[in-house]
């Protein structure tokens, strides 16, 4: 099936976050992760059958949910997950926190790299442990890992979240670095959690390698989800892998002590559509962001003594350095939305407001709108 990425569909008045926002309401809005794309055919008939069905009571994971994340894994990345390793949760941040108290101690160090996704700082501090950060270096506007500095925030920390593919610098890390993050986790003792949402929006002709097709131990689990790929965000459900039967026992604890383990009827068909039947909406999506992304960058070399985005390899979300505008990115995103009523994050949230954070997972003409409103903000700053 041809989806039409060029469709823009209203939102406002949609009870949206990203649009219906109280800052956002008159603006353009490039900032929180969802897409401005119609989700696929199936996963539309899927909801529409359950609907139609007038019941919306708990529901169970049957044994189809738990045969479509393998195969999907196994189909698109090679990964073979035993169904026995599989914990079916409602959303991959809320699990976080359970994950959090059940394998690092009050007091103790939980180790990000920064930059990071902003949840990643606020989880750790929620739960009263203690934030090692770990910086990432960029390198020709792109991100490199700084070994030493990795290996110095290891030595102490109970636990590493691992970003991958990573938010906000757009890397899909390399088997060789993922091994590097092993090496050294395995060396100390640091249990890792590898927040894998963002996997399935890998670039074309980039390689995402799953933690645990790396990883020698089994001191880990892997967060996924089809929510982040398949722009279903509202309907929160994750699949933790956990390959270690006592971890996986300990989690189950912290995850019903957290009440994070139960997952909507509406949830769960999204996700087996997703996986099952929607490969070809995925493979369209990522061809459209990447495009968008060309685009962007091309937009950008007009303003290059300005702001450079960092070369991305997967996500929809770029990550662009604004420093040598003379402001920092909390100024300058606030002036943009009073001055040009476009709205795209400031990077303080995720450890450095030297950069912003833009979503270009919209129709090409809401992204060329975006550009011409910071376009016009920039040319007096030529």
């Amino acid at each position: 099936m041809k989806y039409d990425f060029d469709e823009i569909i209203p939102r406002r008045g949609t009870k949206s976050i990203k649009w219906d926002n109280d800052n956002a309401r008159d603006c353009l809005p490039l900032w929180v992760a969802d897409m401005d794309f119609r989700v696929s055919r199936p996963i539309l008939d899927a909801l529409q059958k359950r609907v139609n069905h007038g019941l919306m009571g708990y529901a169970y994971k049957p044994e189809e949910y738990y045969e479509s994340v393998i195969n999907w894994y196994r189909r698109r990345h090679g990964w073979t997950i035993d169904r026995e390793h599989i914990l079916c949760t409602a959303g991959i941040i809320p699990t976080l926190s359970a994950i959090i108290q059940a394998m690092s101690k009050e007091g103790g160090q939980v180790a990000i790299h920064v930059p990071s996704y902003n949840c990643f700082f606020e989880s750790p501090v929620n739960a009263h442990r203690i934030l090692s950060r770990i910086n990432l270096l960029n390198m020709d506007n792109h991100y490199e890992i700084d070994w030493q500095a990795m290996e110095e925030g290891l030595q102490a920390a109970d636990m590493f979240i691992l970003c991958n593919p990573h938010n906000p610098t757009g890397r899909v890390w390399t088997r060789d670095e993922l091994q590097g993050i092993d090496r050294l986790c395995r060396r100390y003792g640091v249990f890792v959690v590898a927040d894998e949402i963002h996997a399935p929006l890998a670039f074309p002709g980039i390689d995402y390698t799953p933690y645990a097709t790396v990883a020698e131990g089994d001191n880990y689990c892997v967060c996924t989800s089809s929510t982040k790929a398949f722009n279903t965000a509202g309907l929160p459900i994750s699949n933790i892998i956990v390959p270690n039967r006592d971890i996986r026992e300990r989690l189950k604890e912290h995850i019903e002590m957290n009440r994070v383990g139960d997952v909507g009827p509406l949830a769960l068909e999204t996700l087996m559509a997703a996986y099952d039947e929607s490969e070809d909406w995925l493979d369209q999506a990522r061809e459209y962001i990447h495009d968008n992304y060309l685009y962007l960058c091309y937009w950008a070399e007009q303003y290059k003594s300005l702001v450079q985005p960092m070369r991305m390899e997967g996500t929809y979300l770029v990550w662009m350095k604004i420093a040598d505008t003379g402001m920092d990115a909390t100024t300058l995103t606030e002036r943009l939305r009073e001055e040009q009523k476009l709205m795209i994050n400031a990077g303080k949230m995720y450890g450095d407001d030297r950069y912003v954070r833009i979503n270009i997972a919209c129709p090409r003409k809401i992204v060329e709108e975006a550009l011409l409103r910071f376009g016009n903000f920039l040319d007096p700053l030529l």
